[in-house]
């Protein structure tokens, strides 16, 4: 199974973006969205250090709820 990381992008160099979830700071690649989609402040789903698609604020704090609702069931 794979999962996707709600972050939020701080910075945007090019197609290459500095992104922040729950205090981690990553590089990640915005090139597999159009160019200009995102900006700072915007938040996007990334998996393996690309942005997958650009999300609202409301999406991303529901997704973080179910990641730690999973979480939580984990043995």
């Amino acid at each position: 199974m794979c999962l996707g990381i709600p972050m939020q992008v701080v910075a945007i160099d090019g197609f290459n973006a500095v992104c922040e979830a729950q205090g981690v700071r990553r590089a990640v690649s915005l090139f597999m969205l159009g160019a200009g989609e995102v900006a700072p402040g915007d938040h996007v789903m990334v998996h393996v250090g690309y942005a997958l698609r650009k999300m609202t604020e409301g999406e991303a704090r529901s997704a973080w709820e179910l990641l730690a609702v999973l979480g939580e069931a984990a043995p």
